[in-house]
């Protein structure tokens, strides 16, 4: 009766540590696979990526949501606009989403996409582009009507945001990203860092992302390729699974480091 007792404790006790690491894991670090564009409209390979990630660890997948105009000057424009999270897709990459068990979202960059979104996502995620505004403490529909949907706004900004009225807006993450595709690792100011909550790496060497995670940042947002030998249009800023490996070796290390912070503190 004891012995059974005791293992029973036993077992109850590495369940409350199992827990205890995957809570703290996510607290530490949201990590984000932006698919973007590499899907070229194809639901197979939306599927394959967001299973890859999941397996991964990733915490969720992320698309994009644009007009025809706002491309028609990029040679790959007709491309291109495949891969745009629309109401013709929105609720096969929702469904695929729910079957594969992975939390998916969108940039959108046009207003009318935000309230298209909206029935589907948790949070949202506002490009560099459309940030530079809000950052400069300029108001724009387009973030006013997500900053609406009371739910958490990933910001992307060259520029430290600390002037910026929303910088302790509990709801709102300023992600620090070099808007270059590709930039180059002695482009990014890792000092930055310690004014923002995350990275947006668009720096194609792994070298970016995980210099970041040692930062201790607590948002990572990675473009992903389920191919870097295919011609995805990201493929340039973009890393395959076996880089993922390493970048989530490295933020699954960091998350450790500060679990035993944390317990110390305890």
């Amino acid at each position: 009766m004891f012995d059974c007792f005791t293992e029973l404790i036993i077992c109850l006790s590495c369940l409350l540590q199992i827990f205890n690491m995957i809570t703290l894991q996510i607290h530490f670090m949201f990590v984000i696979g932006e698919i973007g564009v590499n899907w070229d409209g194809d639901f197979e390979i939306a599927r394959e990526m967001m299973h890859q990630s999941k397996m991964l660890g990733l915490n969720a997948v992320k698309f994009q949501s644009f007009t025809l105009d706002m491309i028609k000057s990029h040679p790959e424009s007709n491309r291109l606009i495949r891969s745009s999270i629309n109401k013709q897709n929105v609720d096969k990459i929702h469904q695929i989403s729910q079957e594969i068990g992975i939390e998916w979202f969108s940039t959108p960059m046009y207003v009318e996409a935000i309230d298209m979104l909206e029935p589907y996502v948790h949070r949202y995620k506002i490009r560099e582009f459309d940030g530079r505004s809000i950052v400069n403490n300029f108001s724009s529909d387009l973030f006013n009507l997500i900053y609406k949907k009371n739910k958490p706004i990933y910001i992307s900004s060259e520029t430290i945001p600390t002037s910026c009225k929303f910088y302790n807006d509990p709801n709102i993450k300023w992600l620090y990203c070099v808007p270059k595709y590709p930039c180059k690792l002695n482009e990014i100011d890792f000092t930055k860092l310690k004014y923002f909550d995350g990275f947006s790496n668009h720096c194609n060497e792994v070298e970016g992302p995980i210099s970041a995670i040692k930062e201790g940042i607590e948002v990572l947002e990675i473009h992903i390729t389920s191919d870097k030998n295919k011609d995805f249009v990201d493929n340039n800023v973009s890393f395959d699974y076996d880089d993922l490996k390493d970048i989530m070796k490295a933020a699954k290390l960091s998350s450790t480091r500060k679990r035993v912070d944390h317990e110390q503190l305890s």
